[in-house]
């Protein structure tokens, strides 16, 4: 798998290498649907440039990156080019390794499955074989690095990649079972961008079930490897939000990064759902909706949890999911990063209602997100209406993209559980209702 694996990075690297040295490079860096006012590449030039003469680049309201990200590019600027594409690298190479991981760890708890005779006889059509999951990680990794959607986030030198690098390494070392790993990794995703808080759960989940401590409120060992995660994570926070008041001097970076992400108060058109909303709102409501806006991030976590509890990384993507989709500042490589985790739920398609049309109506709205930008911009013939018709169709079938994954996901536990030709007590054949 290595040889497949390495071809596979160098043509990603090729195509990326080929774009930055093309006259798209510029135009790419400039579109709304790619970068946003936190990860513009042209935005940490200014922060740099206001650093270099020692002013503060929180004095203004252009630069809302966090301070290890300037201090990082304050020595790699001029490597710019290749850290981007080492973050794709890097990313790819981690969710490869931890979707292989994760897959041996399946097979294993279904043969001990099988050997026990868990499963009713009917639903052994159901049972993932080894050669269908033996690519799954190489698609994994391929559907990462060929995403035309990650493509044009590291050739606009989008923040976001260095984010999906983060993340893809917490999902590594929290799949691998390191405890310390995980929560600094979850740690430095969380100072970048604060919504990954909601993966902490997740992750609690997946290292108790791999340490077999079990999922009890009432187990003392239960709250004690709480605590115990929770000290390594907040510590952690603790060590880098102080390194960069250490770096900065100040505490500007507070209001300017986290205040920015909670208070939206740059309304450039992207492709999530606030900016419209709050362009159009009464002054008197916006702090009312902001709350309601921003708790939808963390609304879902607590009975997504209840739910998915034995299953902690369907759990994990479905964070991801609701994050990309409801994050106040939103780019397509946040929406990259948990559409590459779709090939290790390739066993579900046979329970997917709507998976033809949502994949339609999402090519058809990231055809058309340059149409309407054009045609309300540089034409005039289109209004801000027409462009957020279009952003809120493609957020709608990102939610139906998830929410059909996650119907599948339920119904194939049932069947594994029930069977699958389900009979009613006449004998005739019975309809699922999930509920």
């Amino acid at each position: 798998m290595a040889a497949p694996l390495s071809l596979l990075l160098i043509v990603a690297v090729t195509i990326r290498a080929a774009l930055y040295r093309s006259s798209l490079a510029e135009l790419i860096a400039e579109r709304v649907e790619v970068v946003s006012p936190i990860t513009a590449w042209k935005r940490v030039i200014e922060g740099l440039a206001l650093l270099d003469l020692g002013v503060s680049p929180y004095s203004g309201d252009v630069f809302h990156e966090t301070p290890l990200i300037i201090y990082l590019f304050h020595f790699l600027v001029d490597y710019a080019e290749i850290t981007f594409i080492l973050a794709d690298v890097i990313t790819a190479v981690a969710l490869y390794m931890a979707v292989k991981d994760f897959n041996k760890q399946v097979f294993r708890k279904q043969k001990f499955a099988l050997e026990a005779d868990r499963y009713p006889a009917d639903c052994l059509e159901l049972i993932r074989s080894p050669t269908e999951m033996f690519y799954i990680p190489l698609k994994v990794a391929m559907f990462y690095l060929l995403n035309p959607f990650t493509i044009l986030s590291c050739v606009a030198k989008s923040t976001c990649g260095l984010n999906n690098a983060v993340l893809a390494l917490f999902v590594l070392t929290t799949i691998k079972g390191n405890v310390l790993l995980s929560a600094i990794f979850l740690c430095l995703a969380t100072y970048q961008s604060m919504y990954p808080l909601t993966l902490c759960a997740p992750a609690m989940l997946y290292l108790m079930q791999h340490q077999y401590i079990p999922v009890n409120p009432r187990r003392a060992s239960f709250w004690w490897f709480v605590v115990q995660y929770l000290f390594m994570y907040v510590g952690s926070l603790f060590v880098i939000v102080c390194l960069s008041f250490f770096l900065l001097g100040s505490w500007d970076y507070l209001p300017s990064v986290y205040g920015f992400i909670l208070s939206v108060p740059d309304l450039t058109p992207n492709i999530g759902l606030f900016w419209y909303f709050f362009a159009e709102m009464f002054e008197h409501f916006r702090l009312f909706f902001l709350c309601v806006f921003q708790i939808n991030v963390f609304f879902y976590t607590i009975p997504l949890c209840i739910k998915l509890k034995d299953h902690p990384v369907f759990l994990m993507f479905m964070q991801l999911a609701v994050i990309s989709i409801f994050k106040s500042y939103p780019t397509v490589g946040d929406t990259a990063l948990y559409l590459a985790f779709l090939p290790v739920w390739s066993h579900l398609h046979r329970f997917l209602r709507n998976i033809f049309l949502v994949s339609c109506v999402l090519l058809a709205c990231s055809a058309l997100f340059p149409v309407l930008w054009h045609l309300w911009i540089y034409a005039g013939s289109a209004n801000s209406n027409f462009y957020y018709a279009i952003t809120l169709l493609f957020n709608v079938a990102q939610i139906l993209l998830v929410s059909d994954y996650f119907y599948a996901f339920l119904r194939r536990e049932h069947h594994l559980t029930a069977g699958l030709y389900l009979k009613k007590k006449d004998g005739s054949e019975a309809t699922l209702v999930l509920k």
